[in-house]
Parts: structure tokens; C-alpha cells; sequence
């Protein structure tokens, strides 16, 4: 149990994904990092949602300004529609109260420089919700970096091959969506389910701010009938010449986990970010693998609050990735495969159906492989014009 006070803070958000959360909210009230004050919800959470969490209960209101206000919270978790998050963190900030925000930070550029321009005026910490940013093996993969391990580097490529059924899209309004009425949402895959395999791999290329970015290519395709894009791949060349790739689909034949590979000249790095665990492969060496231990981003903001620890995702930090996202929201709408590219097959355990799109498993292995576009492997659907600089 720690010996200093508990964190106070306010939950927006805490069904869906906010369910993940509210454990992890739960296991750190036990430990006596942080005590939960509010849940900011249109329906409250009921007894058995709350279940777990000892004392008093906490405040539940939908009027997020005001729960802060008679909760007296120091800090909140955002996970909100991504149209919404801008709004909720300036509001936040306006109150002092510091955050961990949900990613994307913001739904196209102008929104994420309101958020953190109000943050940073406020003085108030902003701790974005890429996970994967508290792996240890992060910097271990900078240091055999830096030490020349695999050479000069060459490129960073990231590959993810995903199943999302038809439900999915049918679960929320704003469910990809790239647009909702006059708002933008960008619920792609890879501003989205996949957002972290992009933000990793920006990370290992050593691109974190916009002015590491000087150009992105995107492909942005559907096999849903929806306006967003669930098969896609984005080339982001950095302001020093290192290509970084992503290729990624919600269409996957067999689910796997996607990773990151990091391209020197004498050898290559593979990173399972969702398991923490890497693969070091080296000229005259044998094969390297180690797993890695990992910091929760909400203890880390801890922390940060309580004796000055770096934040390991600040908002500031997600600028890059931002410049993804904002290429993303301007390019072309996506371009719908034809219907013999993909075929529908019932979900794992029969409740539902998705969406397959052939041979895309292998193709993601190859974009992150060979750091190319979809349209460079000679995927059939895909059409060099489908290239989108920003």
C-alpha cells in the first residue's frame, strides 16, 4: 500500500472500452495509487459494474465539467468518442485537472492543436493512450539501435492483421465513421484498432513530433460497407529520409498479433508490442528473443504527478502520429474492393459474420517486410493513383 494520498480522478467513459479502465482503475485503487471520484456516463453504472471497488461510491453524472468540479478530482480518463476528446480535454484543463486521454488524441489537426495549446497554457499533464508506449522494450530496441546491433538503419515497418465482424461497425453512431455530420470522427483502422502499430513504429523510427514528418503516403481501402477504412497501408518518410510503413487490416484470414520491424543493414529487430516481446536477429549471431516488462500509462501519470516522472506518451509526443491521421482525414474516401477480393465467413464462435479479404494476411507480412504500399505488392485491387501525399 502506498504511503502517500491516492490519486483522485474522473472516469468519462467507462463502458466499451472504458470497461478496461475501470479494472485497471480498480486494481490501482487497491494498491493506493488512485481512488476513483466520479464516473461520467448517460447511464449510471449499476452495483454489479461497480462491483470490487471498496469505500464510498463514486459521484456518477453525464455532465463531465460539473463531476470535476464536486469531486474536486485531480486528473481523468477520456474515453470518449474520438470526436469528442478535444472538447474533454480543454474542458479538463480549463479545471486544472490533468489527463490520460484515449487515442487518437484529437480527430484531425486543428482539434489536437487546441488540445495542446490548452493543456500546455493550463499547465496540466496530458498523457495519451498509446499502451504500447510503456513496454520496456522500447528503449531496449533504441539502445542495440544506437549501438549499431543491426547496422545503419533502414526503414521501421509495422504489420496487423485484425478481425472485426459486421457488429462492430454497428456498435456506436460514430463507428467507422469518417465523418458525423459536420464532425470529423477518422475511425480507420489505422487511426484507430491499429493506431498503436503506427505509433510504434513512429516511435522506433524516432519520429514523436510533426516536424519529424515530411511526407505521407496513404492507401485506404473497405471491404465493409462503411466510410472508413479497414484495409489500408501508409508510407511516412521522416525529415531525415527513414521510411516508416504500416500495413493493416480488420479483414484478416487468421488474427494475429501485429508487430513492428525495425530494418538496419546487418540485421532486423521484431516487436510484438502487444506481448512486449522482441526478436533480435543479426548477422554472424543467432536468434535473440527476450520478453519485457511494461509501465501502466495511468501509474506512470501517477507518478508524474506526485514526484516529476516523465510521461511516457505525452500529448506532445503524438504529433507525428497526428500527421498520419489528419493525411488520413484529407485523402480520398476510401475505395470499396470489389466483391471478389473479400468474401464473408461467420465469426470464431458463430455469433456473427465478417468480412475476409484474400490473401491479405500474407500481404500484411510482406508491406511490413519489404516497407511498401499495398499497390507496390501487386495486391490486384490496389491502384498506384490510390497514393495520397499530404
Amino acid at each position: 500500500m502506498s504511503t502517500t494520498a491516492a490519486l483522485p480522478l474522473v472516469l468519462t467513459g467507462a463502458r466499451g472500452h472504458g470497461r478496461w479502465h475501470l479494472a485497471n482503475i480498480r486494481r490501482l485503487q487497491r494498491e493506493g495509487v488512485v481512488t476513483l471520484a466520479g464516473i461520467c456516463e448517460l447511464t449510471p453504472l449499476d452495483a454489479d459494474e461497480l462491483a470490487g471497488f471498496d469505500g464510498p461510491a463514486p459521484a456518477q453524472s453525464p455532465d463531465f465539467g460539473s463531476l470535476l468540479e464536486v469531486t474536486g478530482a485531480r486528473a481523468a480518463i477520456v474515453c470518449t468518442p474520438i470526436q469528442t476528446h478535444t472538447a474533454f480535454a480543454l474542458t479538463a484543463a480549463a479545471q486544472g485537472v490533468h489527463l490520460l486521454l484515449e487515442k487518437p488524441p484529437a480527430a484531425n489537426w486543428a482539434g489536437y492543436q487546441q488540445l495542446t495549446q490548452g493543456v500546455r497554457a493550463a499547465g496540466t499533464a496530458c498523457q495519451i493512450g498509446f499502451q504500447s508506449m510503456g513496454s520496456h522494450a522500447l528503449p531496449a530496441i533504441a539502445e542495440l539501435v544506437r549501438t549499431g546491433a543491426v547496422g545503419t538503419l533502414r526503414g521501421v515497418g509495422a504489420a496487423g492483421a485484425w478481425v472485426r465482424d459486421e457488429a462492430y461497425y454497428r456498435r456506436a453512431p460514430w463507428a467507422g465513421r469518417r465523418r458525423l455530420g459536420d464532425a470529423d470522427v477518422v475511425d480507420g483502422v489505422l487511426t484507430n484498432p491499429l493506431a498503436h502499430a503506427v505509433a510504434t513504429a513512429l516511435a522506433l523510427a524516432g519520429a514523436s513530433t510533426a516536424a519529424d514528418v515530411a511526407d505521407v503516403e496513404t492507401e485506404l481501402f473497405r471491404a465493409h460497407d462503411i466510410e472508413a477504412d479497414d484495409t489500408s497501408a501508409v508510407r511516412i518518410t521522416t525529415t531525415g529520409g527513414l521510411p516508416v510503413t504500416a500495413a493493416v487490416t480488420l479483414c484478416a484470414e487468421q488474427p494475429g498479433e501485429p508487430y513492428v520491424i525495425v530494418h538496419g543493414d546487418q540485421g532486423r529487430i521484431t516487436f510484438w508490442y502487444k506481448q512486449d516481446r522482441m526478436l533480435l536477429h543479426r548477422s554472424g549471431h543467432p536468434p535473440q528473443e527476450s520478453r519485457h516488462g511494461r509501465t501502466d500509462l495511468l501509474e506512470n501519470l501517477a507518478a508524474h504527478l506526485r514526484d516529476g516522472t516523465p510521461l511516457l506518451a505525452p500529448a506532445e509526443s503524438t504529433g507525428a502520429f497526428m500527421r498520419v491521421v489528419e493525411a488520413v482525414r484529407t485523402a480520398p474516401e476510401p475505395v470499396a474492393l470489389p466483391s471478389g477480393a473479400w468474401h464473408s465467413a461467420p465469426t470464431d464462435d458463430g455469433g456473427g459474420v465478417r468480412r475476409v479479404v484474400h490473401g491479405i494476411d500474407a500481404m500484411v507480412a510482406a508491406g511490413a517486410d519489404s516497407l511498401s504500399l499495398y499497390s507496390e505488392l501487386a495486391a490486384p485491387w490496389a491502384e498506384s493513383t490510390g497514393m495520397r501525399p499530404s
